[in-house]
C-alpha cells in the first residue's frame, strides 16, 4: 500500500463524512449462495510465510524474487483446477507481469479480485501486502473448490508495481489491467481489492485516528476490517458491505469517499475507478493502525491468520452473490 502525507489525510478524512458511512449498518442482505467459514488459517500461513521468505525482498529493484513470487502465485492457481495465464508490460526495459485466473471464463459478466504482491523497499511485508496474496490466493481455492453456480465470470488478479516508485502511474499492474478490460468493453461488474488484511488487536485504543472526528466514529479497537468504496458507487460498496457483514464472520466497517483523490485511492482499485468501474478496497486501515507498515518489523509474526481468514469468509460471502 502507497504511502501518504498525513496532513493530507487529515484534512480528507475530516470532510465530507457522516456517521453513517463510518460505522456498521445494521441492515445486512443475504444472498443465494450462503458459506461457511472455511478458510484455513494453516494455507494462509503457508502463503504467507513463503512470500516473505524471499530474499531479496519482492520489490521493483529485485526481479527474480517477483518472478519467484509471481510464479509461487500462479503455480498455486493451477493447482486449484483454475485456468491461469499472464498480463505482460515493459518498465525501463524489464518486463513485469500481472499473473491472472478465472472462474467461469465463458461468461461475459466480469466480478475481478485482485492483490498486489509487491512490496515497498527492503522489507518482508507480512501485511503490506502478502496477507492480501494469501486471502487472494485462498479465496480463488474455496471458489475452485465450492464451484459455485453463477451468471458471471471471476477473475482472480495478482498485480506487480503496486508500490513506489510506479505508485499512481501507468506502470502499476493493475492500470494495466484496468485500461484492458476499458479498451476490450468486458462488461465489469466490479473489483474488490485485497490490501493489507492482516493485522488486528484486541486492545482498547490500538486503533489509531488522524482525527477526533474520526475517533468518535469508529471503534477505538483495532480489530475491524474496512470496506472503502465511492459516493458515486455507493450501491456496489454497501452491497459488498452488507454481505461481509451478513456472515458476522468479524466486524465489518466502511466508508464512502466522495472524490478518488488522496486517501481514498491508495492501492489498486483506484484504477478501476478511473476507468469508470465499480471498485472497493477491503483493508485493515494501514498505518493508522499497524506501527510495522512499511518497515522491518512488518514480519508474520505480527499477524492475526484467524482475523485473515474471517475476512476471507466474509468477502466471499460478497464474491459470490453479484
Amino acid at each position: 500500500m502507497n504511502c501518504f502525507p498525513l496532513l493530507v489525510l487529515l484534512v480528507l478524512l475530516s470532510c465530507g463524512r457522516n456517521s453513517s458511512d463510518l460505522s456498521g449498518d445494521k441492515n445486512t442482505s443475504r444472498g443465494m449462495n450462503s458459506i461457511n467459514q472455511n478458510a484455513d488459517s494453516a494455507r494462509l500461513y503457508k502463503h504467507v510465510e513463503f512470500l516473505t521468505s524471499i530474499n531479496p525482498p519482492r520489490n521493483s529493484e529485485n526481479i527474480a524474487s517477483l518472478n519467484q513470487a509471481a510464479n509461487y502465485i500462479e503455480r498455486e492457481l493451477r493447482e486449484y483446477g483454475l485456468s491461469t495465464g499472464e498480463q505482460k508490460w515493459k518498465v525501463g526495459g524489464e518486463e513485469f507481469r500481472n499473473v491472472i485466473a478465472s472462474y467461469n471464463p465463458e461468461k461475459p459478466g466480469r466480478l475481478i479480485v485482485g492483490a498486489h504482491y509487491d512490496v515497498c523497499g527492503d522489507q518482508p511485508g507480512a501485511d503490506d501486502n502478502a496477507s492480501a496474496v494469501a486471502g487472494l490466493l485462498e479465496t480463488a481455492r474455496l471458489v475452485a473448490m465450492k464451484k459455485p453456480d453463477l451468471d458471471y465470470r471471476i477473475d482472480f488478479v495478482a498485480y506487480n508495481l503496486e508500490e513506489p516508485p510506479h505508485f499512481s502511474t501507468s506502470e502499476m499492474g493493475s492500470y494495466v489491467h484496468a485500461k484492458s478490460l476499458k479498451d476490450q468493453q468486458v462488461p465489469v461488474i466490479g473489483m474488490i481489492c485485497y490490501e493489507m488484511i492482516g493485522y488486528f488487536s484486541d486492545k482498547p485504543r490500538s486503533q489509531g485516528f488522524p482525527s477526533d472526528e474520526l475517533a468518535a466514529k469508529y471503534p477505538n479497537t483495532g480489530n475491524f476490517i474496512i470496506v472503502v468504496g465511492l459516493e458515486q458507487q455507493k450501491e456496489f460498496s454497501e452491497r459488498v458491505y452488507s454481505l461481509m457483514k451478513a456472515t458476522n464472520a468479524l466486524d465489518v466497517q466502511k466508508i464512502n469517499f466522495p472524490s478518488p483523490v488522496g486517501l481514498a485511492g491508495l492501492s489498486d482499485h483506484k484504477n478501476y475507478w478511473l476507468f469508470g468501474f465499480p471498485a472497493v478496497m477491503i483493508n485493515d486501515t494501514s498505518f493508522l493502525r499497524n506501527p510495522n507498515y512499511h518497515k522491518t518489523s512488518d514480519t508474520i509474526g505480527t499477524l492475526n491468520f484467524t482475523k485473515i481468514a474471517a475476512v476471507v469468509d466474509a468477502s466471499l460471502n460478497a464474491i459470490l452473490n453479484f
